[in-house]
């Protein structure tokens, strides 16, 4: 590993404006309209799934998930301080480790879902490549990928690309889709993460939300004629892959 990112990794909770991970495990409920929608929205309806989040840092999805009735998760980080701070907050599964490794050690066709949120943009392309390679090899035949990654097609995309002095790359739609199409998986589905609705404060957001949105969709239609939905101008998206 190289030695910036062992430097930042070592310290990746307190390196920070404000700490990474809570104090206290009614911390994470400024994350748990998102992080439940997520879960709603794309886990499979299979409650005994087997799902592995590599790069779970303090262990939100995990712990959110088993709420929601997924008992069959666990998690792998490479950041000490991360673990530590799961432990801390009393959620169990979360490992210290290699995620390289973990896949290595990981059978063929084992698993039903991995998930990696705000994981891949800290690859190098030709790091990726490999990555990619054994989360399909893991997976099984209909298995799914759950991806959150910094969208290099947002206005804010260099925001969230070098918000992280470990970030390396941001993608498209076009351009995850392309590689992953191209690494064997099936069909590939991309969405905005827009902001949700949990009161009328973020009733507003989301409304103020859709009209920017609108502009910059308008924008695009007049500089280059193309006048698809699908473009995705949120900072950072996500992709599900199906094997």
């Amino acid at each position: 590993m190289n030695d910036y990112r062992t430097r930042i990794y070592q310290n990746y909770v307190n390196s920070r404006e404000e700490p990474l991970a809570p104090q206290n495990i009614e911390g994470l409920e400024v994350r748990a309209s998102r992080l439940k929608q997520l879960i709603l929205n794309h886990f499979p309806s299979d409650r005994h799934s087997k799902i592995l989040d590599l790069g779970c840092g303090h262990g939100a999805i995990i712990y959110f998930a088993r709420q929601m009735g997924y008992p069959n998760i666990m998690g792998v980080d490479t950041s000490p301080e991360q673990v530590e701070s799961a432990k801390q907050l009393g959620i169990e599964g979360v490992q210290y480790g290699d995620l390289n490794d973990t896949l290595r050690l990981t059978e063929e066709e084992s698993l039903d879902v991995v998930i990696t949120y705000d994981v891949i943009e800290h690859f190098k392309k030709e790091e990726l490549i490999p990555f990619i390679d054994e989360v399909h090899r893991v997976l099984k035949r209909g298995g799914m990928w759950i991806i959150h990654t910094p969208n290099g097609e947002s206005i804010f995309g260099g925001r969230m690309l070098y918000g992280d002095f470990t970030h390396e790359i941001a993608f498209t739609r076009t351009s995850i889709t392309q590689i992953l199409l191209s690494s064997g998986f099936q069909k590939v589905s991309c969405f905005e993460d827009v902001p949700f609705v949990q009161g009328l404060k973020s009733a507003i957001r989301y409304l103020l939300w859709y009209i920017i949105r609108g502009i910059l969709w308008l924008y695009l239609a007049i500089e280059t004629g193309y006048t698809g939905r699908e473009n995705i101008f949120s900072q950072n998206f996500i992709t599900v892959a199906i094997k």
